[in-house]
């Protein structure tokens, strides 16, 4: 017997009409919704492992490859992180009526700025299906309702895990149709979803740059982009190398398919034949593969006594590519200033990092780099919504209006002016 899929405009009709209710609840009631969605991942962690390992074995009959399997695995740890991360939502603050500013004019009328929910969020994902749960924990957590479309590859883990959160939202008291999934479609579902204007106030995607481009080329409702990574790590000549090496090899191997991790390694032209040699190195053993600038193969020529490491010769598109995988584009510079030229002409806007012990190139570092995220000798892969104590994220956007950055609970809300008079008129 076929089973009705609702059409994404009913679906959205339906979230708007919940949004307005959630506008409205208290912050005990959404609490209690997500301390119900944690302990039902936690009593319902077999029936979602099933439903992963049917994305799994599609994934590999599909060969997705390595990156996207590792973003679609989920096991029990994993899915008590989830659970956790709900929990860790539940306990932060609710933005929701937080006075942003507050003064009383001249003639006596009081204003305030208050934060307040956006409204509907739809927000579009790839492979990932923590997603799933982090995304609806935090739009309902500050007061919106949320329509879910993730990809075919984690169809049967989404569904699971949309189903869990939803009914149990609503079980503990929210509105029916504050968290909804829309499945079955393909782009052409996508763009129905992008055009909702009337009903949806807001689309997050979170993937790779042709979902990006999909999407550019349909919506009308507003998007923020959380788009891809291409990061750097620059080794000023000033670094501690032994610190260095730490950053550089937890930036591009502690999980090398992720937004956040290092693509490309930047080193000062005064370190490069001590610390080239070492990096590659460690590289090497880390089973990450190298594309390398002439100047690198120049300071490596230099030392004989150092294996064949098997580096490639680098090309324009390295520096513009971000590889989601154990490889790392290597290049020289004179710099700070030519270091953070080519992030300028080259990077994302993600998250970029120098490891220095010169304050002054540290500042120009910060002050010279336009992302969402500037570190000091501290790995890009702390760019994360957990890692800055928000429970979770829905992506990071490299724009620059709104939401830069991790997009966490006040990043999921607007504010709106509340007037008080007594009788005011206007002369």
């Amino acid at each position: 017997m076929a089973v009705a899929v609702p059409a994404v405009a009913d679906i959205a009709s339906k979230a708007k009409l919940a949004a307005r209710t959630l506008a409205q609840t208290d912050t005990a009631v959404k609490d209690a919704a997500l301390e119900a969605i944690a302990a039902a991942l936690e009593d319902r962690i077999e029936e979602i492992l099933e439903a992963n390992a049917r994305d799994m074995q599609l994934g590999l009959e599909a060969d997705i490859g390595d990156a996207l399997l590792d973003r679609l695995r989920l096991d029990h740890a994993r899915v008590a992180a989830i659970a956790r991360a709900v929990r860790q939502i539940a306990a932060l603050a609710d933005p929701v009526g937080e006075v942003i500013d507050g003064h009383r004019l001249p003639n006596g009328l009081d204003v305030r700025k208050v934060r307040v929910p956006l409204g509907v969020v739809a927000v579009v994902y790839e492979a990932r299906p923590n997603v799933t749960i982090d995304a609806a924990s935090l739009c309902l957590k500050s007061g919106n309702a949320i329509i879910l479309r993730g990809s075919s590859s984690a169809a049967h883990s989404n569904a699971a895990l949309a189903q869990i959160a939803a009914q149990s939202a609503i079980t503990a008291g929210l509105p029916d149709g504050c968290a909804s999934l829309v499945a079955g479609g393909g782009r052409e579902e996508l763009a129905e979803l992008a055009t909702q204007s009337d009903s949806v106030d807001l689309i997050i995607p979170r993937g790779g740059e042709s979902l990006k481009q999909a999407l550019q080329a349909v919506a009308t409702v507003p998007v923020i982009y959380a788009a891809s990574g291409n990061c750097h790590v620059y080794v000023d000549a000033s670094a501690d190398l032994q610190q260095a090496q730490q950053i550089v090899i937890n930036a591009k191997t502690q999980r090398p398919g992720v937004c956040n991790a290092a693509e490309t390694l930047l080193v000062h032209q005064r370190i490069a034949d001590e610390f080239l040699p070492q990096i590659l190195s460690a590289l090497a053993a880390a089973r990450v593969s190298v594309r390398a600038d002439a100047r690198t193969h120049d300071a490596l020529a230099r030392h004989s006594d150092i294996p064949n490491l098997n580096i490639q010769d680098a090309t324009e598109l390295d520096w513009a590519t971000e590889y989601l995988a154990p490889i790392i584009a290597v290049r020289v510079v004179d710099s700070t200033e030519q270091a953070i030229e080519h992030i300028g002409s080259y990077g994302s806007g993600h998250s970029e990092a120098i490891v220095t012990r010169d304050t002054a190139a540290a500042r120009a570092f910060q002050l010279g780099v336009d992302a969402a995220c500037v570190y000091v000798n501290a790995s890009t892969r702390f760019t994360d919504g957990g890692e800055f104590g928000m429970g979770a994220e829905i992506g990071n956007s490299t724009q620059k209006l709104h939401a830069r950055g991790p997009i966490g609970l006040r990043e999921l809300c607007t504010f709106k002016y509340l007037v008080e008079g007594d009788g005011h008129v206007r002369a």
